[in-house]
C-alpha cells in the first residue's frame, strides 16, 4: 500500500484491462456520479483517453489490475503523459470484490468499481514498468 496526499482533489481513474478494450470508471472530486468509458486498445483511443483526463484540469491517479501484458502499452502511454499510475492486486482486488458484492462473480464494469473503491482507501502499489526504469532481465540478477 501506498501513502497518498488526501487533501489535493484528485481524478481517480479505475482500469478494467483486457486483450481488446478497457472498461474504465473516473470518479471526478465533489461529483457522485461517476462517468464510465469504454477505450479500445489502439493508440488513437490511448491519446483521446488521455486529453480526456487532461481536460479535466486535476491532477489524475490512475489504477488498473496488471493483465498478462495487455496492460503493458496503454499504462507506458498514460506514464509518458505524466499521470500517476497504480497497480491493482489481483488477489487484493478479487477479495474486495467478494467483501463489497457478497459474491465471487466478475464482470468488467464491476472490476472497475472495485479498482476505483481500492483507489479511494489507498489498496493500491507502485506501478513501475521494467523497460523504463532499466530492468531488462530479471534472470540475470539471480545469477550474474
Amino acid at each position: 500500500m501506498t501513502a497518498t496526499d488526501t487533501t489535493v482533489p484528485t481524478l481517480l481513474v479505475a482500469i478494467d484491462i483486457s486483450k481488446h478494450r478497457h472498461e474504465m470508471l473516473i470518479g471526478v472530486p465533489g461529483k457522485k456520479r461517476r462517468r464510465r468509458l469504454t477505450i479500445t486498445n489502439t493508440l488513437d483511443d490511448f491519446r483521446r483517453l488521455a486529453a480526456i483526463l487532461m481536460d479535466y484540469g486535476l491532477p489524475v491517479r490512475i489504477g488498473f489490475e496488471a493483465t498478462g501484458n495487455y496492460h503493458r502499452p496503454l499504462a507506458h502511454h498514460l506514464a509518458q503523459a505524466g499521470f500517476d499510475l497504480k497497480l491493482v492486486s489481483s488477489v487484493g482486488l478479487a477479495r474486495t470484490r467478494e467483501a463489497l458484492h457478497n459474491s465471487w462473480d466478475k464482470n468488467d464494469p464491476k472490476d472497475a468499481q472495485v479498482i476505483l473503491h481500492m483507489l479511494e482507501i489507498g489498496a493500491v502499489q507502485f506501478f513501475h514498468d521494467p523497460l523504463v526504469t532499466g530492468i531488462r532481465d530479471t534472470g540475470c540478477l539471480m545469477t550474474c
